[in-house]
């Protein structure tokens, strides 16, 4: 019976050109439907094919996207809204994610945008959705950012696996950007360390550095440089540099230090980071630690270490000259014992020839 391993890859097509916020943008081809921002008056930038809109604090305003299906079949798409976060690649990712909230963020957009959670799109047709903004009662500087997620809803049916009894499930998606904003004047961008700890990341060891950007603006253009020293040290571990990163609103990322193959050992350490962003520049000094039983659990699960086995070698090289000692030893005393015992016989030889000549007639 012929396993089967379906394997997912999520292809995320946006309908972004942010100023700043660095949008996808892909091939569509593989969608069974299409999806176009209907853009409204108040839209910042009417030349973007996502909805930034300029309004006042509490005010309502419904805009509107159409859903188009050129196929045969009904298609029934999930939709989804989500806040910006920023990933561990310091990529900001638009839809549904596994990175928790920060805890910046006072507006998280999925509360502030209604929209069905499903709907279905006819063979050869189209639909109008809404989707229905609420702005916060309070006032706010900055920008709140996300993106509508469209996903074709899985109907379970199974694909035809190849000849290796692997069957391929491509699930695709595409997302509309949302930046909603009360005042258009840009705002200081800052950023904060919040903390230094041993982690993983593709079972490799990493020293992972928390950047935080507590600011309701993107942070663009981002480059990090970082050190792992000794406490006290100015002895450099381990460093990492990276370049052309961003940062959501409101959002946080582990920036990992790997230690590329080297073992974690427990002890006290510190970090120097310095980031950089168009002009701004931040730089941050953290001390922290590695206990024991981290540095041996990570280590374990590391799959890059290789094995230090030089006290086996000793060991074995010392075991097999201490063989060939005794080994010698016994031959040597064997050649001993055996000249002595030919010595003996010799002797013996003799004192019975001598005896026989003793006794024979004169």
């Amino acid at each position: 019976m012929k396993k089967y391993l379906n394997l997912v890859a999520i292809l995320t097509v946006v309908t972004m050109s942010f100023f700043s916020l660095g949008g996808i943008t892909a091939d569509a081809a593989e969608l069974n439907f299409a999806v176009t921002p209907t853009i409204p008056e108040n839209q910042v930038d009417k030349t973007k094919t996502f909805f930034d809109l300029l309004m006042e604090p509490e005010k309502e305003q419904t805009v509107e996207v159409q859903l188009r299906n050129d196929t045969d079949k009904d298609v029934i798409v999930e939709t989804q809204v989500n806040s910006a976060t920023t990933n561990l690649n310091g990529v900001v990712e638009y839809g549904k994610t596994k990175v928790k909230q920060d805890s910046t963020l006072k507006y998280n957009l999925a509360d502030l945008v209604e929209v069905d959670s499903e709907v279905t799109i006819p063979a050869q047709g189209g639909v109008t959705l809404p989707l229905k903004i609420k702005m916060p009662k309070e006032s706010f500087s900055g920008i709140l950012a996300g993106g509508i997620s469209f996903k074709e809803k899985d109907t379970g049916e199974k694909q035809e696996a190849d000849g290796e009894g692997i069957a391929i499930q491509n699930k695709y998606a595409y997302i509309v950007g949302i930046v909603l904003r009360v005042d258009p004047a840009e705002i200081q961008p800052d950023m904060l360390l919040t903390k230094v700890a041993p982690a993983q990341v593709n079972a490799r060891n990493v020293v992972n550095a928390n950047l935080q950007n507590p600011t309701a603006m993107f942070i663009n253009q981002l480059k990090v440089s970082a050190q792992v020293t000794r406490q006290g040290s100015k002895d450099v571990l381990f460093s990492s540099k990276k370049e052309n990163m961003q940062m959501a609103p409101n959002s946080n990322f582990d920036y990992p230090i790997a230690l590329s193959g080297k073992k974690m050992e427990a002890g006290k350490y510190t970090v120097k980071l310095t980031a950089e962003s168009k002009g701004e520049k931040w730089e941050f000094e953290k001390d922290f630690e590695i206990d024991a039983d981290t540095a041996k659990k990570f280590n374990a699960q590391d799959v890059t270490i290789e094995e230090d086995n030089t006290w086996l070698y000793i060991l074995i090289g010392v075991g097999l000259i201490l063989l060939a000692i005794v080994l010698i030893f016994i031959i040597m005393y064997r050649r001993k014992k055996k000249k002595e015992a030919e010595a003996r016989r010799k002797a013996a030889n003799r004192k019975r020839r001598k005896r026989k000549a003793q006794s024979k007639p004169k």
